[in-house]
């Protein structure tokens, strides 16, 4: 009986640990104090993070004010240079403020001379212009490969911090091995999510900035034809 006694309080026991270890599972934690948990390696990547998001923004309000062409605009531009009203079609490319009318206020200014040399000079201040739209574009393309390599760094850590603490109290406990564990996996799952947000928004900004080239050798072929056409 008193075997048995005991064999049923080792089962009670054994009950009440699984019990409080689901009660500790399904405790919820906050995600900031997740990230907490990652250490001072989190720190580089919460700038990294705030530099994405900075850098995306501006260069994406700055892409869309440059891509903005009136669908009139070139339609203007040749019934203006075709009339012979070649100062008309300056003032209105040189109070357009974007890429396209930049080029066209550049090939206005190069009328008379050889279509080659008109040609050249538009296609330098597009490049100009193209330069202009990509700023800052690399820091993006940085922060996608070093963001990763900072998460890399806290897994180190995180497994020194691990070996640290086992070999400190002799003891290879859960309780011992959390903080590492927490360390490296927080650090990679961040590092990793900011690199592929850096990498996306690289890619996408590339992707809106190559449809405004295009926008712009349009134009400038249009208008060395309009150039080539008789005038009235």
């Amino acid at each position: 009986m008193y075997y048995l006694l005991q064999i049923g309080n080792s089962i009670a026991d054994s009950t009440q640990k699984v019990v409080n270890a689901a009660a500790q599972v399904q405790e919820k934690i906050s995600l900031w104090d997740l990230l907490q948990k990652g250490g001072f390696i989190m720190y580089p990547l919460y700038v990294l993070l705030v530099a994405t998001i900075f850098v995306f923004f501006e260069r994406l309000i700055a892409i869309n004010k440059a891509s903005k062409i009136d669908a009139s605009f070139m339609n203007i531009i040749r019934d203006n240079i075709i009339t012979g009203n070649i100062s008309a079609a300056r003032n209105l490319a040189k109070n357009t403020n974007n890429p396209v009318a930049k080029m066209i206020d550049k090939g206005i200014q190069r009328i008379g001379k050889p279509i080659d040399a008109i040609e050249k000079s538009m296609e330098n201040v597009g490049k100009l212009e193209m330069y202009k739209m990509e700023k800052n574009l690399s820091i993006l393309s940085l922060i996608a490969g070093i963001a990763p390599m900072f998460g890399f760094l806290g897994t180190i850590f995180g497994m020194v911090q691990l070996f640290y603490g086992i070999a400190s109290t002799g003891e290879y406990t859960l309780g011992t091995i959390a903080g590492g564990i927490y360390t490296k996996m927080v650090t990679s799952a961040t590092g990793l999510i900011i690199g592929l947000m850096s990498y996306v928004a690289y890619s996408f900004l590339n992707t809106q900035i190559d449809k405004t080239a295009n926008k712009m050798e349009a134009a400038s072929a249009d208008f060395i034809d309009i150039l080539q056409e008789p005038t009235r």
